[in-house]
């Protein structure tokens, strides 16, 4: 498998740990044998198979030889640890990022697909800047600056979906989004105008409202979610979720597939994308 020069550092660090400690467990190596080899102490080495730290090349030629690698594996692990050594647009913006927000932006950055519930917001990815703003202004901890490079931030994300190579999105969004007028009535229409432009010129992304009549679904009262899928086999598909006071990635194999099957419940309870845009348009209307 070639190492695209281009991937996101924040799967490039992910995959090489990956790789490094299934290895070492289909190998039954100890830690205590790669640290005694390696100089390292078991803390830095947790720090490794954590994504924390990236190994020198030589500790990492070094753990290659043990762990007996081939010459094209050798090769691929090279450039994994050269491409997690890279800068990407969002390591900017640390200043106003978590370190779990710019994780999920880098796992965004390189992703296949990604899939959204959204029960009262309009999901990031489609959000307008006077809309995204909108949601920013009200906090009372936030510079004017500070808000401003969010802003920047959650529009440098959509490349991902409006840029040359972008990903498939599904966005699962409840008719209450379609209501909330964030912003007031004049962003909100703007926001929706928007929507309807995408739904229609995108086809990479499909939006699919769950409409008030919709009796159950399992995301009601969820926090934001998205599941995020890669094309490399090697890589497991994660969740992401958000509430006020909580939010992260969740790499657990066992609740991931809960909250995709969860999902699925969720989208077979939508209108289609055509019944989806017609309710958007008809908002629309009302708004006029």
């Amino acid at each position: 498998m070639a190492v695209s020069s281009s991937m996101s550092p924040v799967v490039a660090a992910w995959e090489l740990a990956l790789r490094l400690r299934q290895r070492r467990d289909e190998m039954g190596v100890e830690v205590k044998t790669i640290t005694q080899r390696l100089g390292f102490t078991r803390n830095y080495w947790s720090a490794v198979e954590n994504e924390r730290k990236i190994l020198s090349e030589e500790s990492l030629l070094k753990l290659v030889e043990l762990l007996e690698y081939d010459d094209e594996e050798r090769q691929e692990l090279l450039d994994l640890r050269a491409a997690a050594k890279g800068r990407a647009w969002w390591m900017r913006y640390s200043g106003v990022l978590s370190s779990e927000l710019q994780r999920l932006i880098g796992l965004e950055a390189g992703a296949d697909r990604v899939r959204y519930y959204e029960s009262l917001l309009i999901p990031g990815l489609l959000q307008t800047a006077d809309y995204a703003r909108a949601l920013m202004i009200p906090s009372v901890t936030e510079r004017r600056v500070e808000v401003d490079h969010r802003v920047e931030v959650r529009l440098h994300r959509q490349e991902r979906i409006f840029g040359d190579d972008p990903m498939d999105m599904t966005a699962v969004v409840s008719e209450a989004a379609l209501r909330q007028e964030i912003g007031g009535p004049t962003v909100h229409r703007g926001q929706l105008e928007h929507l309807v432009r995408v739904i229609e010129e995108r086809p990479n992304v499909e939006v699919r409202i769950v409409p008030f009549t919709a009796p159950v679904c399992g995301l009601f009262g969820a926090a934001t979610t998205h599941l995020i899928y890669f094309a490399n086999s090697r890589l497991p598909t994660v969740a992401w979720q958000e509430s006020v006071t909580n939010r992260g990635i969740i790499d657990d194999a066992d609740q991931v597939r809960d909250i995709a099957a969860t999902y699925d419940d969720a989208l077979s309870r939508t209108l289609t994308v055509a019944e989806s845009l017609a309710l958007v348009r008809r908002r629309i209307k009302e708004l006029d």
